[in-house]
């Protein structure tokens, strides 16, 4: 296949992923900004390089001509904090009206001989091109930040290897899949505190911003000695670290910046 040819192939697939990123990204921003925990913490993605197109098809036995039949060309890794946050962000995809899976499989509680765990879905996702809509396979991988840092290093170590990873290597791997086990099972005892944590440093982040926005504007229209002595106050209250004193005072604030805005429109 002639290199034009590839680009042709492989931009709808680039679309694809820029778009679902965005997507995918746009969740976590509406979790944070109503001041909730986002079941996704991170979103990342890729479109299979032409050599990995090419070494997977022979693999598989897929003509050049046929392979847009390989189901991951178009790749999105999902990492979550907790194995419970992986089942949550399955059911937002199955409900979403913009994807549709067409398989699935659950590495999690069907682990992988080599100790890889994580949960692959296949979505057909459909993109806009200049030659019209385009419907695509796109792979989504969700995992923990721990079971990522272990397929991480497994990957290059297979890379590496190919087929002859030696037995030394391979047990540690299999030490290492343990152990990262073993950990999200920890972190899944103490999910429902860190969660806590998580939602209250959300809540007062947003709250920040809130008030900062509001002294911002009302430089524009209030006293200058008046807006000063606010500014001080929000300082000081946030040094004290007393989160329900923050709130009465953003509470207030919304009040003087509404009246201002009032007199504005008089």
């Amino acid at each position: 296949m002639e290199i034009h040819l590839w680009r042709e192939l492989l931009d709808p697939y680039a679309l694809a992923v820029d778009e679902l990123v965005t997507k995918f990204n746009h969740i976590i921003d509406e979790y944070r900004h109503a001041g909730e925990y986002s079941p996704i913490e991170l979103v990342t993605g890729r479109v299979k390089t032409i050599s990995s197109i090419l070494e997977k098809a022979q693999k598989k036995g897929i003509s050049l001509e046929d392979v847009e039949k390989i189901d991951d060309i178009a790749g999105i890794r999902i990492i979550c904090q907790f194995v419970e946050d992986i089942y949550k962000v399955v059911d937002i995809i199955k409900k979403r009206s913009d994807m549709t899976v067409r398989k699935e499989k659950d590495y999690i509680n069907n682990m992988k001989k080599s100790g890889y765990r994580s949960y692959h879905l296949i979505v057909d996702y459909a993109v806009e091109t200049l030659k019209g809509r385009k419907q695509l396979q796109v792979e989504i991988q969700i995992r923990t930040l721990a079971m990522n840092f272990w397929a991480t290093i497994e990957h290059s170590l297979q890379y590496k290897y190919k087929q002859n990873m030696p037995d030394n290597i391979r047990e540690r791997l299999t030490s290492a899949a343990e152990a990262v086990l073993q950990l999200d099972r920890e972190m899944s005892l103490v999910r429902h505190e860190i969660m806590e944590a998580q939602k209250s440093f959300t809540i007062k982040a947003n709250m920040v911003s809130d008030i900062l926005n509001n002294i911002q504007n009302l430089y524009k229209v209030a006293d200058k000695q008046e807006v000063l002595r606010i500014q001080d106050e929000f300082f000081r209250i946030y040094q004290n670290g007393d989160q329900s004193e923050l709130a009465k005072f953003s509470r207030d604030l919304d009040m003087i910046s509404a009246r201002y805005r009032a007199q504005s429109l008089r």
